[in-house]
């Protein structure tokens, strides 16, 4: 079991979009979606959110150094709609990397089983016997020692970005966990950009956008 230090990040909430039926925010790397299961971990974005909103409703979460878009329902309805788009696949999602090292292909397919390194939670792994896991990547831009790459997930599996992209050979910068050279950056170098998805009442494709912070 890997443990670490949780120091959650002060400030105000940051509202990407907000209406009568959802709550779409811009978690800040560093605070859980929810909370932790052991002491001192309950401060999170859910618990921070339900303070001025005690009406909102988890739909997904984000990992706790990954920064971005996330949304929340503001009624069960809503929440129900919102589990359907992830639960289909009608919900998309891009993120935005920094990757170690230079990726000489302008883009590219992993599908790669994953599944739990249970000595090592929460690390997960590629494995022939886990569950199906694909993400699109496509270069944004290069320098001589890294690539910053757009990465669309197409499955929602555990860490699935962070291992996909370590299993080609190219860890995300900042990783505390699958990454060894993580302490030369001040935060994991992933952020949730986009997502997009049908709107609980007005059932219209809409898509919200955080600009990447790095």
């Amino acid at each position: 079991m890997i443990d670490f230090d949780y120091d959650p990040p002060a400030g105000p909430l940051v509202y990407v979009h907000r209406d009568e039926a959802v709550l779409v925010m811009d978690k800040p790397s560093g605070l859980l979606s929810v909370p932790g299961k052991t002491d001192g971990r309950s401060d999170c974005l859910q618990t921070r959110l339900r303070a001025a909103h005690p009406e909102s409703l988890l739909v997904h979460r984000l990992d706790c150094d990954t920064s971005g878009v996330i949304i929340f329902a503001r009624s069960k309805a809503a929440q129900g709609f919102l589990g359907q788009e992830f639960e289909q696949r009608r919900a998309r999602k891009t993120y935005v990397a920094r990757v170690a090292g230079v990726i000489a292909q302008d883009h590219g397919h992993i599908d790669l089983p994953l599944a739990a390194d249970w000595p090592n939670r929460p690390r997960q792994q590629v494995d022939p016997q886990g569950r199906p896991a694909q993400t699109d990547w496509q270069v944004l831009t290069r320098s001589d020692t890294e690539t910053r790459v757009r990465l669309t997930p197409l499955t929602g599996r555990s860490h699935q970005l962070r291992v996909h992209m370590l299993a080609i050979g190219h860890p995300i910068l900042g990783d505390p966990i699958y990454s060894p050279a993580a302490g030369n950056h001040p935060r994991l170098m992933l952020h949730a950009e986009t997502l997009s998805l049908h709107h609980p009442v007005t059932k219209t494709r809409v898509t919200f956008q955080s600009a990447c912070p790095f």
